[in-house]
């Protein structure tokens, strides 16, 4: 019986650090959504709004946002979207205007653009901004004149 119950114990302890966790707000809606391990967050996590909508997903890595992240407005519209490495923005952003469309797409770096910044009109490069450490160090006013002096293979 001992054994037995050694058995379980070990069960626990070695398989049991990995759960799924769940939590809700008062009006009994979900708030959270996503895997504990070692009493933090890990892989795929969702946020809600108290109205039920999604407010952001992604990844975690030892209790930090990591990889790629949504974020959506409290009526469900995709608000943003971008890489996260140890919860802080770096790598390509895309940000959304309020009926969904994409309004730029940024470089980021540390929290801040740093790289280029493309504004977008029905889906079309309407200007371009380029950032260092989160200055603006540059500016075109019509994609043309962008792409004249710029190497694209720089945007990736």
């Amino acid at each position: 019986m001992r054994l037995f119950i050694l058995f379980l114990l070990f069960n626990s302890i070695v398989f049991g650090q990995k759960h799924y966790q769940k939590t809700y707000y008062n009006n009994g809606k979900i708030k959270t959504e996503g895997w504990i391990e070692n009493n933090q967050k890990t892989a795929y996590w969702k946020f809600y709004y108290p109205n039920g909508k999604i407010k952001k997903e992604g990844a975690y890595i030892d209790d930090k946002e990591t990889k790629y992240w949504f974020y959506y407005s409290l009526n469900g519209t995709k608000e943003k979207e971008g890489h996260l490495i140890d919860g802080i923005k770096s790598k390509w952003w895309i940000f959304y205007d309020t009926i969904g469309k994409i309004s730029s797409k940024c470089q980021l770096k540390n929290n801040q653009n740093d790289g280029y910044c493309l504004f977008y009109h029905n889906n079309k490069i309407i200007s371009a901004k380029k950032y260092k450490e989160g200055k603006q160090i540059n500016e075109w006013t019509d994609y043309k004149s962008f792409k004249k002096e710029n190497n694209l293979r720089d945007l990736k």
